[in-house]
């Protein structure tokens, strides 16, 4: 069982399951992840897709904002999917009201960039760290990446726009990979986390 990681999914809202599923096929340990005590057992952690603004103030709620930055802060290997990548972002255009972030990511972010849910799609993205082909992005109301920091790789654009990031062991897409079955960026994650243990 060594090097077998422990990957949590914080479970505060959005596709926990589906991140779980996609996790355990990257031979990894997952678990769902609600309180401080349980993010404390975990070498690395996705954030899900859902609604941003509902996310941080769970997050708040449950006490697991502090105790999330501080781990990102430490070198936690972090994934962020859609409303994950903008909770990971350092700056938010159009922040809603109360609306607070990890951090952790030197980027700035428009939140719902892609348009609304009726304007979701599909299009198969070309990420320069993943071997195999393009990967199937599916965007839901989907934010993109407006700028980067010095230090922030771009793994990925769509349509102009940057929809893939990498800062150190803090990753990021706009788009949904667990939804796909597709299982190779939750593949590059896991060893990501395998790195740094």
């Amino acid at each position: 069982m060594t090097n077998t990681p422990v990957i949590g999914v914080l479970a505060l809202q959005g596709d926990v399951r589906e991140h779980l599923i996609a996790l355990a096929a990257a031979d990894t340990v997952a678990r769902p992840v609600r309180r401080p005590e349980e993010l404390a057992e975990v070498d690395g952690l996705v954030i899900p897709g859902g609604e941003s603004t509902t996310m941080s103030k769970l997050a708040v709620l449950f006490g697991m904002l502090g105790p999330l930055r501080e781990r990102v802060r430490a070198g936690m290997p972090v994934y962020g999917t859609c409303a994950g990548l903008i909770l990971l972002a350092d700056k938010i255009l159009d922040p809603r009201s109360g609306q607070e972030t990890i951090g952790g990511i030197d980027m700035i972010v428009r939140r719902n960039a892609f348009g609304r849910q009726n304007e979701s799609f599909e299009a198969a993205v070309a990420i320069e760290a993943i071997d195999g082909g393009p990967v199937e992005g599916v965007f839901i109301r989907a934010p993109w990446v407006e700028s980067v920091g010095a230090e922030v790789s771009v793994l990925a654009e769509h349509g102009g726009h940057i929809v893939a990031v990498r800062q150190k062991n803090a990753l990021a897409t706009s788009f949904h990979p667990e939804l796909t079955g597709d299982h190779r960026l939750h593949q590059y994650f896991a060893d990501m986390v395998r790195a740094a243990l």
